[in-house]
């Protein structure tokens, strides 16, 4: 069981990095709360990300994200609650002109609580994420190397940890630019403008995709 090449995990790794790497909804939401409330901030971000991962890879491994990509209305359901969800966090981000940007008081629990609750709704009301789980885990199924499932709920929860490789130094990086730009009451605002620009941006760009 899970006997694969070494051609194939360096295929999958190799695919696998640059999936984490990839700019999207998940990553402007892991930078974004970095910058606004700092690594800790950051961190649960990363966490209910991974989280609402963990549930595509789950879908798909169960066969319903072959259901969502199947049914037209199942997807725009899911689609236009993930958009009008990144939309008004981006709204939000607008109306707060630079105060999230600029707090630098230490974490409250119950905020780290609602910024992870925020990264899983952003990772599970995407669809195309689990269309794309639906697509790429069949790719490295292997006759004989297990059921078919089993390698799939593999490869999805090897990506996740493949983020863990990655999203880490995006946080830490994110973290350290804020602790330099915070100083400055217009830099804070800018930065929470532009942010909510593109969580709208990118609500309205998942609006408008196709299956």
């Amino acid at each position: 069981m899970f006997d694969y090449s070494l051609l194939h995990w360096m295929t999958f790794f190799a695919a696998a990095i640059l999936l984490n790497i990839s700019p999207g909804p998940d990553i402007a939401f892991i930078l974004g709360q970095t910058l606004r409330g700092g690594r800790a901030h950051g961190f649960a971000a990363m966490f209910g990300i991974w989280s609402g991962a963990f549930g595509h890879v789950l879908m798909a491994a169960a066969g319903l994200s072959a259901i969502l990509a199947a049914s037209a209305t199942a997807f725009s359901i899911v689609k236009w609650a993930g958009a009008a969800y990144l939309v008004w966090l981006g709204v939000s981000a607008l109306r707060s002109g630079g105060g999230g940007f600029m707090a630098e008081n230490a974490p409250a629990p119950a905020a780290l609580a609602a910024v992870f609750r925020q990264g899983v709704l952003v990772a599970l009301l995407n669809p195309k994420v689990a269309v794309f789980f639906l697509a790429f885990l069949p790719q490295f199924v292997t006759p004989g190397s297990g059921p078919v499932w089993a390698q799939m709920f593999l490869h999805g929860v090897l990506i996740i940890a493949v983020a863990a490789f990655v999203e880490p130094f995006l946080v830490l990086a994110g973290d350290r630019l804020a602790r330099a730009l915070r100083a400055n009451p217009r830099i804070g605002a800018w930065m929470d403008r532009s942010l909510g620009a593109i969580f709208i941006a990118l609500g309205i760009k998942l609006a408008l995709q196709e299956r």
